[in-house]
């Protein structure tokens, strides 16, 4: 009795908000294993591993930290509605702007996770889809990522705390770091490609 006690006490689970714990938690776990993923493949894109590391092993390591966002995701989502501080049904949790708890911000969390769970899906349909298809879906875990980090800053509970706005802040900018040097290869390999041509019209 004394070994339960100890455990109610230590983890609050007689708490009323313990559920509200568990999805701030995995929300903040999750909103890592999404700005890791995409992180991830703005590296991929940008070739930064391909000295290093097998592109396999890269490409798995991507799928694997998407596949785990979601399954945090899911448990994000879950557990709202079995939560008793802040209750949320399930038509507010799947569908967009339904919630009465901050409705756009809650809505564009949603369509994120829905965007994330697309772009996940085709790594498993890229032989179907074909590369092109799977590179232009691919691209929405952009939009997934930046619906996720407004989610995660406007209807975060810990929003206002030092420490997330680092996290949320420093994340961000890491991903505009990426893109930036993704760009810059990209344009520069247009030019790599077109000045060949160029002379070859000059001839």
């Amino acid at each position: 009795m004394q070994t339960m006690s100890f455990i109610k006490w230590l983890f609050e689970t007689d708490s009323v908000q313990v559920m509200w714990y568990i999805t701030r938690a995995s929300g903040l776990v999750a909103y890592i294993l999404l700005w890791l993923s995409t992180l991830w493949g703005l590296a991929i894109s940008s070739k930064l591993f391909d000295p290093h590391l097998l592109r396999s092993y890269t490409y798995d390591f991507h799928e694997f930290l998407s596949i785990l966002a979601i399954g945090f995701l899911t448990v994000h989502l879950s557990v709202l509605t079995l939560d008793h501080y802040l209750p949320f049904s399930v038509t507010q949790v799947l569908v967009p702007f339904t919630s009465t708890y901050r409705p756009l911000w809650v809505g564009i969390g949603v369509i994120a996770f829905y965007l994330t769970l697309v772009v996940t899906v085709t790594f498993y349909l890229r032989r179907y889809i074909g590369v092109r298809a799977f590179r232009l879906i691919h691209g929405l875990s952009m939009i997934a990522y930046l619906g996720a980090t407004l989610h995660a800053i406007y209807a975060g509970t810990d929003s206002p705390l030092l420490t997330t706005q680092f996290l949320y802040k420093g994340s961000f900018l890491t991903i505009v770091f990426l893109s930036a040097y993704w760009l810059v290869n990209w344009w520069q390999g247009r030019g790599r490609v077109a000045r060949p041509e160029s002379g070859m019209e000059r001839v």
